[in-house]
């Protein structure tokens, strides 16, 4: 049984002629009376008195009474598919750094919740690598941190590009010169990102790749932990440059620039290959990948 032959059936009932009713639907006679045939033998029974005019038999008038149920069901249905195009509703879960979830996603999600208030947003945070396997693993719809690497199984997109500072207290030593060597990490006290977060993998390659032995006094999971702790004085930190954009403007942290860690790393969006993507996903992703670059701020 299909949608097309329920039509038919009312169409018959309406025109009592197996030719009008194929005049109103398109079709050739013969097309029609395949249909109601077909109907009849999955049924089995007779729903169509074939003698002029057309009747239904009592039980075509039953079999009516709910096709034109179920019709009326598939059209609301395709109301209401056609009308999420225009009022996109549904759950998005994100995963993204906590940075990135103090500092970019509120103004995002102010305008996105003002444009589509029937879309229900959840985010958790995480570092970057586990952005990539809660994306994954279906536990995240989407992911928003440095993109890391490539797989077949995820599709990314470049939001905006950040770069990891060496920033210092105004108090601090470091504070009053213009550029540093990178020889001036072996004699600073520093406080680093945990060992699996992006910023630390690079800090780290960084020593391994000019011989620095790091004094490392200090491991906290977040920048926005690491910058209070920055402020303090406790020490010097490596940290991205888009999170400490507030701080250096307020004047509590400074960037010393080093040549050595002038490297861009790519913060976007991640999704899952393949993956369905409904209304609500569409519309957040079309919105965020619209957005200019300088309308980020923030990292791991």
């Amino acid at each position: 049984m299909n949608i097309s032959q329920l039509e038919t059936l009312i169409t018959i009932s309406k025109t009592m002629s197996f030719r009008k009713a194929g005049e109103l639907l398109n079709l050739t006679q013969p097309a029609v009376s395949a249909q109601i045939k077909s109907l009849e033998e999955e049924f089995k029974t007779q729903l169509v008195d074939r003698n002029q005019p057309v009747t239904l038999t009592d039980r075509g008038t039953v079999f009516l009474e709910h096709a034109e149920q179920i019709v009326t069901i598939v059209e609301e249905l395709k109301q209401r598919l056609a009308d999420l195009e225009d009022n996109p509703q549904g759950h998005i879960i994100l995963g993204t750094t906590t940075s990135i979830a103090i500092q970019i996603l509120p103004r995002i999600l102010s305008y996105f919740k003002d444009q589509f208030p029937h879309i229900k947003t959840s985010i958790s945070s995480m570092s970057s690598s586990q952005i990539y396997q809660h994306v994954e693993n279906g536990i995240v719809d989407v992911g928003i941190g440095y993109l890391i690497g490539r797989s077949p199984s995820m599709t990314t997109s470049i939001l905006y590009y950040d770069t990891f500072e060496l920033v210092v207290s105004p108090r601090h030593p470091l504070a009053q010169v213009k550029t540093a060597g990178i020889e001036a990490l072996n004699k600073t006290p520093l406080i680093l990102l945990s060992p699996d977060t992006v910023g630390r993998k690079f800090a780290d390659e960084v020593f391994s790749k000019h011989g620095i032995e790091p004094q490392v006094i200090m491991e906290l999971t977040s920048s926005e932990e690491v910058k209070r702790m920055v402020e303090l004085d406790l020490g010097a930190a490596i940290i991205s440059k888009q999170s400490v954009t507030a701080e250096v403007r307020a004047g509590s942290l400074k960037i010393v620039p080093i040549i050595e860690l002038e490297v861009t790393h790519p913060v976007g969006v991640i999704t899952k290959s393949g993956k369905y993507v409904n209304s609500a996903m569409r519309q957040f992703l079309s919105d965020l990948k619209g957005m200019p670059e300088t309308q980020f701020i923030g990292s791991e």
